[in-house]
């Protein structure tokens, strides 16, 4: 399937490593200009480097003024991938207030956030375009350990919906995706374990985790227009993890 982003430009948060980073390698072979959002300014640059045509800013996701006032001269924007997360991992006695605000202030509140200045921007220019939210199976089950974590994966799966359905008229398309555990560096070194993976292994069909890959080639199929009538949908990436 042959996708060109030609044209249109298209904002990335957590932009400098994992499946941010390669976000943006896939954009920029598909000729998108992408702007690369990160709180880490030397890793952007490293980014920035492998691409020089792609624009980054640094700033605190989990800040709300301070994001928008990194982003509010930003314009043109046709595509944004909400995929900045954190995951806090502790069994739900042991959950802490700082814990629970860190996770959602990046998860949540800054999804919102940016989401409505690339928003402002499509419907002032009636230009329309695509948001998609990196979401997480954990979104729809129980895991352990994971109180918070998928708290806030439900959460953004619920905003994507109402974003759907009050940005829709504007011609404005928001999904999420839903993998499962994706095999990242951080991912690799916390599913290392062949016990803790096994039983996560045996609860997935395709017998595998993701790779990164997996997840950015659902993102740009749906960034392009060969999903322009998929709208809210909440898509999972997890080998029928949620089918079981």
């Amino acid at each position: 399937m042959n996708i060109s982003f030609r044209g249109k430009r298209i904002m990335v948060t957590g932009a400098e490593r994992g499946i941010g980073r390669e976000i943006v390698r896939q954009l920029v072979a598909c000729e998108a200009e992408v702007i690369a959002v990160s709180l880490n300014l030397s890793e952007l640059e490293k980014v920035k480097n492998e691409h020089p045509s792609i624009e980054i800013i640094s700033t605190d996701l989990s800040n709300w003024t301070q994001t928008k006032n990194a982003l509010k001269n930003v314009r043109n924007i046709d595509g944004l991938v909400n995929n900045a997360g954190i995951a806090i991992l502790d069994n739900f006695l042991n959950v802490t207030e700082s814990s629970f605000d860190l996770t959602f202030n990046i998860n949540v509140k800054a999804v919102v956030n940016v989401s409505q200045i690339a928003a402002q921007d499509m419907i002032d220019r009636k230009s329309g375009g695509s948001i998609v939210n990196i979401s997480s199976q954990a979104s729809k089950v129980g895991l352990k350990d994971h109180t918070v974590y998928c708290g806030s994966k439900s959460a953004v799966d619920g905003i994507t919906r109402v974003m759907a359905l009050e940005l829709g008229p504007h011609n404005i398309r928001v999904n999420c995706l839903n993998p499962t555990v994706v095999m990242t560096e951080l991912g690799r070194a916390a599913w290392s374990d062949p016990v803790k993976a096994g039983d996560m292994l045996n609860k997935i069909p395709l017998g595998r985790f993701c790779e990164i890959e997996d997840v950015v080639n659902a993102v740009l199929f749906l960034l392009s227009h060969k999903a322009t009538m998929i709208n809210g949908v909440t898509l999972p990436v997890d080998g029928g993890f949620l089918a079981c």
